[in-house]
């Protein structure tokens, strides 16, 4: 039987890194997983939640933990949190377990995409697009540094883009 590949999508909040995600594996017909919602399950807290009581670096702690776990398995699509690639220890993970897609969007678009979500601790602010702008400045360079291919998906179907992914990768 030929070995399973898996998939590890990346980029910022917005990209629809989850629903993307779910369109491929259905495509692959591979197992899917999202790391937040993962976190999630594990803890039995939302993202907020874990936020507010651990502050980002013991959520990053839990976000690893997951990654790690998630990557260890063979077949799946994985759908990582936007901060996720700030640890080198799980760019390195990553890169080493599986095929990374940088899904690469707009300000514009993220802003559009999240401006009515109130699970995103990060922009619970009074200026999240520039909180995105920030978050984009530090983290983009590490999604290229990680990613075999870049996708873009802005102004494109989910399910065009995981077709996209699919060809590029050829699947």
């Amino acid at each position: 039987m030929a070995e399973k590949r898996n998939i590890f999508l990346v980029g910022p909040m917005g990209a629809g890194k989850s629903t993307i995600g779910r369109h491929l594996a259905d495509e692959l017909h591979l197992d899917f997983f999202d790391s937040d919602q993962e976190i999630e399950r594990r803890t039995g807290a939302d993202i907020a939640w874990i936020f507010d009581l651990e502050g980002e670096d013991g959520f990053r702690a839990r976000e690893e933990n997951v990654i790690n776990d998630l990557t260890d398995k063979q077949g799946i699509v994985l759908a990582t949190g936007g901060g996720s690639i700030v640890t080198k220890a799980v760019r390195n993970r990553l890169s080493a377990r599986g095929i990374v897609v940088y899904l690469q969007t707009t300000i514009d678009k993220q802003v559009a995409r999240t401006q009515r979500d109130k699970r995103r601790p990060l922009l619970q602010n009074e200026d999240p697009e520039q909180v995105l702008r920030d978050l984009a400045e530090m983290r983009n360079p590490l999604y290229e540094e990680v990613a075999d291919y870049i996708v873009d998906t802005d102004d494109q179907s989910a399910r065009a883009v995981a077709n996209q992914i699919i060809s590029k990768i050829g699947l």
